[in-house]
């Protein structure tokens, strides 16, 4: 529990009958950001948290996935903000490269032009202007969401200052042989005409050809299986293994290269397989990644056979065809020299695809940037090896090792306009210069910049450090960095989160971009399956938000953050979260219009009644449950725990008993007030970073306090009654027992049955109003008779329900309860009795085994009274 933060003005106990989210949500938002509440202050004193959010594109808009991690940072965010945390949520977007780009060409095509028609100056213009007018969608959807993030510090990853960490880091990199360049083997997109790097390219399954195709004339013959037929126009080699003794004889010669006036040698590489197909490989150097490195261990020549669109650019019957008609092309050239040894179609196989376009991408030899990543992939590694950065889940920590410790080169230019272009200058007389931000670009006739822009992933990688002012020691990297936690998905752990750990270590001398990092998994359907455009199944987030509110949304997908785990959710969850936000409501209106307030100390815990005590007791293990599942970021569980606490034991449990007591009136009442306002003060509390909107307004009501936004995180008190608890527990099970036999029997929930209560010995007996007006059970009369007597937690309810009751369906429905509980006791008895089974087993799991032993005796006895209590049929 918390003392309250803020002393309350005047509470009004005036709420409407109904909770609309669509009147209150966006006019609180707004006030939140005017009074500056998520507004960061680097010279205060507070201890710094700070979350940088995952820019997304310029091009894109809210999606589920990004409703989902940003639930989970506005949650850790406002909680440590009102932990008394100087708290930064740090929100941006990226430029998006090759989809922004996408999008203006597309817009341009439809006036029939292309961005060579405008020149690359008016293209970038234009791109600006599109960014303005269309970009930046999501951040108005973020506000919808309720983020609380710092606007006043919203960057972009092409704005002047982040433009300048990019052009530092590139020539810090370039002036310590960081950075290079070189003519290697790239992933190109003919549709996007540029490179892209590994983890740009989607593999899936598609239906190619197989086709093996003889080389050579008479005993100097080999076959090669190969499904880009096209690319043997290219073919340099012949590859076998070196202890292949089929072809050593062959090793050093030259064979005929079909369909050309050009033989290739037969070389000997330990790359090849000799027990896969032939085990004769086709080398093209310019064409294949594995052939290249094949290529430079032999010294091959590199011979490009097509272009930046996949057209065929050898001289012969074949220039000009696409490399997919050439394919065709080239196997019935083939076919036609008796060439074909064998053709199986359709083939499967893996096939790399763009991302972005979807088009098969094409490996080929390009001159492009690269950073040398060994040593900066190293000290990404080290970072998590020796415990400075903390990856949760645990088990996500190999896939991200297995990332670093195998990564390759980057390549990092892109054949593009729109983006960080590359800080290089060419002279006349081959001079290559490279330009800090802070130095002139040589300038005079002959002198070029380099056309190629910076992968974006290169810009997002400065993204912990940048956004706080870097290369400049600002006041805001001096307070927020490090950053605290990175929320991110695990599918994104290659394509920016090792890119971040590299440059951050490098850029800032060894000090980690974050301390934890909180990998999340994917939202899917209700059914678990992938959402896609393709299935059907995309929703919408705004929809749902539109319909049950921004609260509802959040807590669904709050519920369902295991870390590193998928997230399923359908409508109807949602749905539910709407229900448990107005039963937090109507719960609330209930309190205030029944005396429930935060004013004057908390009586004492003598002057409490046993139910109050109990609550208290509950709410601290609560509180001290939530706080436990925040460090681990265990958002389920919390979201679980809060639900059932708030709904189960407060709002059914601990407002029904006080009932009676609200009702009797007098110093009781008082004190039930006090305690179920100090209640709901502090649940609302912990719900706040979840379900914002919702909780602010019932609290502010409530306390006539200023905002939740900046209110006290409520601390454990230490207040237990274990007494109390079990004496609560006691009543509940009476109740749940015999709401249970009501059930069983077809009773109406408010009709009343006369009963009679022995309650002597137990600690019910000051609980017998309560009980009786949730079971709405009356006074036994004269004519009372007992037809039902059930036996529960010390006590006897005798219930008389003549007429009413159905006594053969009572004895079966018994019978089969007792014959439950008898076969589990005779399970637990044997595996107790198991001498071999008890030596091996956990304690925690033999304990268990004792407890449900326990559980079926005293289900055995209870239920062998009621049979004993029933009437004779």
């Amino acid at each position: 529990m918390t003392e309250n933060a803020q002393t309350p003005s005047a509470p009004n106990s005036e709420l409407p009958t109904q909770y609309a989210p669509a009147e209150v949500e966006g006019k609180l938002y707004e006030r939140w950001v005017e009074r500056g509440y998520f507004t960061a202050d680097p010279a205060s004193e507070k201890p710094p948290y700070t979350i940088v959010i995952p820019p997304p594109n310029v091009t894109g808009s809210l999606h589920l996935g990004h409703a989902f991690q940003h639930t989970l940072m506005d949650a850790l965010t406002r909680r440590k903000r009102m932990q008394g945390y100087e708290a930064l949520w740090l929100p941006g977007m990226d430029h998006a490269g090759i989809a922004t780009q996408n999008k203006v060409e597309q817009q341009l095509a439809e006036e029939g032009k292309s961005r060579h028609d405008l020149g690359r100056e008016e293209f970038v213009e234009r791109v600006w202007q599109w960014k303005e007018e269309y970009g930046g969608k999501i951040l108005g959807q973020m506000r919808r969401l309720g983020d609380g993030v710092d606007w006043s510090r919203e960057r972009f990853t092409m704005d002047e200052g982040l433009s300048k960490a990019v052009q530092t880091i590139f020539k810090k990199l370039y002036d310590d042989e960081l950075i290079y360049r070189a003519e290697r083997i790239i992933n190109w997109c003919p549709r996007c005409l540029t490179a892209i790097s590994d983890i740009e390219v989607e593999y899936q399954e598609d239906a190619g050809e197989l086709v093996s195709i003889k080389y050579g004339e008479g005993e100097d013959t080999l076959v090669v299986a190969t499904t880009r037929a096209e690319t043997m126009l290219g073919d340099t080699a012949i590859a076998v293994h070196p202890d292949d003794e089929r072809y050593k004889h062959l090793v050093g010669k030259l064979i005929k290269l079909p369909l050309t006036d050009r033989s290739i040698p037969v070389v000997a590489d330990t790359h090849v397989d000799p027990e896969f197909g032939t085990g004769c490989v086709k080398v093209t150097p310019a064409h294949d990644p594995n052939d290249f490195a094949i290529g430079q261990r032999h010294g091959l020549p590199n011979m490009t056979i097509m272009d930046e669109h996949g057209i065929i650019t050898v001289h012969g019957p074949f220039l000009g065809l696409d490399r997919f008609e050439a394919r065709s092309a080239v196997v019935g050239a083939l076919r036609e020299q008796g060439r074909i040894v064998a053709e199986k179609r359709p083939y499967l196989h893996s096939v790399g695809h763009c991302s972005r376009c979807r088009t098969t991408v094409e490996p080929r030899l390009s001159l492009q940037w690269w950073v040398k990543v060994e040593t900066l992939a190293k000290a990404a590694g080290d970072a998590v090896r020796d415990d400075r950065v903390t990856i949760h889940p645990k088990e996500m920590e190999k896939r991200y090792f297995d990332w670093v410790d195998n990564l390759n080169d980057w390549c990092i230019s892109r054949q593009l306009w729109w983006g960080h272009r590359i800080p290089v200058w060419y002279g006349p007389d081959g001079e290559v210069v490279c330009v800090g931000p802070d130095e002139e670009a040589p300038t005079g006739e002959g002198w070029t910049q380099d056309t190629d822009v910076l992968d974006t992933w290169f810009s997002s990688g400065l993204w912990p450090f940048s956004t706080l002012g870097w290369p400049q020691k600002t006041p805001d990297l001096a307070k927020f960095y490090s950053t605290d936690v990175l929320v991110t998905g695990h599918d994104i752990i290659f394509f920016w989160v090792a890119r971040m750990m590299m440059f951050g270590l490098y850029a800032m001398d060894g000090e980690v971009p974050f301390k934890t990092i909180a990998l999340t998994g994917l939202v899917r359907d209700e059914r678990g399956k992938k959402m896609s455009k393709s299935f059907g199944n995309v929703v919408d987030p705004l929809d749902w938000m539109d319909k049950y509110g921004s609260d509802a949304v959040r807590f669904t997908l709050a519920k369902g953050a295991n870390p590193g785990t998928d997230v399923p959710i359908g409508e109807d969850w949602v749905q539910a979260s709407r229900n448990f936000a107005n039963k937090i409501w109507n719960a609330t209106r209930f309190a205030l219009m029944n005396g429930a307030t935060v004013e004057g100390e908390l009586p004492a815990p003598e002057e409490m009644s046993a139910t109050d005590r109990w609550i208290l007791s509950r709410l601290n293990k609560t509180v001290a449950q939530v706080d436990s599942y925040y460090e681990d970021f265990q958002l389920s569980k919390l979201s679980e725990a809060l639900y059932h606490f708030a709904w189960d034991e407060v709002f059914d449990w601990y407002v029904e008993l006080s009932k009676t007591t609200f009702f009797a009136g007098g110093e009781g009442a008082k004190v039930s007030g006090r305690v179920l306002g100090e209640v709901l003060d502090t649940t609302l509390r912990l719900l706040h970073p979840v379900v914002p909107f919702v909780t602010e307004t019932l609290w502010t009501t409530l306390t006539g306090g200023e905002s939740l936004v900046v209110a006290e995180w409520p601390k454990d008190s230490g207040f237990r009654d274990d007494a109390a608890e079990a004496e609560i527990e006691n009543l509940q099970a009476v109740v749940t027992e015999v709401r249970r036999f009501r059930a069983d029997q077809g009773l109406q929930p408010g009709q009343k049955v006369p009963a009679r209560l022995d309650l002597a010995g137990t600690s019910l007996a000051a609980h017998e109003a309560a009980i009786r007006q949730l079971l709405r059970l009356q006074p036994e009369g004269d004519s009372f008779s007992a037809t039902a007597t059930l036996p529960v937690a010390g006590a006897t309810v005798a219930l008389d329900l003549s007429g009413t009751i159905d006594v053969a369906a009572e004895r079966k429905r018994l019978s089969k309860d007792l014959a439950a509980a008898e076969k589990e006791k005779q399970q637990a008895e044997a595996k107790l009795a198991n001498e071999a089974f008890i030596a091996k087993a956990p304690d925690n799991v033999v304990d268990k085994i004792k407890g449900r032993l326990a559980k079926a005796e005293a289900d055995i006895a209870r239920l062998t009274a009621q049979l004993d209590a029933l009437p004779a049929a």
